[in-house]
């Protein structure tokens, strides 16, 4: 019974870092389809003062796709000013 707990507690801490993992595969993916990578998308949502959390950002990537490509466009006219 030990054991199990104490694999509870360990993966109960995995669990996390698999979703981020997750959240930050869908977005680069969704990104790279709007013709950015991940980190100039992430770079460009800081300076262009959008604070959205990976678990948001790839929420919006699959379920409004639109919405994510306004979000891209946004970036790359805060990069070019």
């Amino acid at each position: 019974m030990l054991h199990a707990l104490d694999y509870a507690y360990e993966h109960r801490r995995e669990r996390k870092a698999d979703f981020r993992k997750l959240w930050i595969a869908r977005i680069n993916a969704a990104a790279r389809a709007n013709g950015v990578s991940y980190s100039r998308l992430m770079n460009g949502l800081k300076t262009a003062g959008i604070s959205l959390n990976r678990k948001m950002l790839a929420e919006t990537a699959v379920r409004d796709p639109e919405a994510f490509a306004r979000l891209v466009k946004s970036v790359r006219s805060a990069a070019d000013a």
